[in-house]
């Protein structure tokens, strides 16, 4: 599998909110096949058509992508069908927010990352964390804070070196420049509240951000967020 421009990919998006739209959009302008998901498909199916993408069922969209991006709320893992993923890179955008998610004690008390939850319900997909450190209107090129050197860079964590390299491809073909933080235990390093979190990085900046990060340590909850012009995509 190859992510190459030439090459068109098929890519479900389970989810069809503000990351899963705004991705789905981007890819489909790139030249991708994309279909979202929603629980009523048929009363989206407009929305979805003005962005350049299909629209099914949770089910429909894993079956037809080659990738998968969850782009679910984290309290809607158990939702994913499982055996439809296996042997599919699945990119994981999903944080975790504990007044809509509901406590977890072992994300609560720092003892697993997000995606290593994920990666053992999906067991059998190539599970990919990235795309979850950035808002969503801040995807589109046009509506892009500036950073230092013109080309922000985005973190990624990943137990499969070939699919790290091929989610990587992706946020090149977005004009992002990715930057691979080690493996999915380590993706606590850009998860929710971090420094790394939804901050315009350049790569220089990112490493140092990374690198700061402290487990038990959180900025204060929604510092990361700035008001989107009325243009943008929200």
């Amino acid at each position: 599998m190859k992510a190459h421009s030439e090459h068109r990919l098929t890519v479900g998006i389970l989810g069809a909110g503000e990351i899963g739209m705004t991705l789905g959009k981007l890819l489909a302008q790139a030249g991708h096949e994309v279909m979202l998901s929603s629980r009523r498909p048929e009363a989206r199916a407009a929305e979805a058509a003005s962005l350049g993408c299909r629209i099914g069922t949770l089910e429909q969209a894993a079956a037809f992508g080659e990738i998968v991006i969850a782009a679910l709320p984290l309290l809607a893992l158990d939702d994913i069908p499982v055996d439809t993923l296996a042997g599919k890179v699945v990119i994981d955008t999903m944080n975790y927010y504990p007044p809509r998610d509901g406590a977890i004690a072992a994300f609560d008390e720092y003892r697993e990352a997000t995606s290593e939850r994920v990666a053992q319900r999906l067991h059998g997909a190539r599970v990919v964390k990235a795309f979850n450190a950035i808002l969503a209107y801040d995807l589109p090129r046009e509506e892009r804070p500036p950073v230092e050197g013109n080309r922000r860079a985005l973190p990624l964590a990943g137990d499969d070196e070939d699919a790290k390299a091929f989610v990587a491809a992706l946020h090149a073909q977005l004009d992002f420049d990715a930057f691979d933080s080690g493996s999915l235990a380590d993706s606590w390093r850009f998860e929710r509240a971090k420094p790394a979190y939804c901050i315009p990085l350049n790569r220089m900046q990112l490493r140092a951000a990374l690198a700061a990060a402290e487990r038990d340590k959180e900025l204060p909850h929604g510092s990361w967020r700035r008001k989107p012009r009325a243009t943008e995509v929200r």
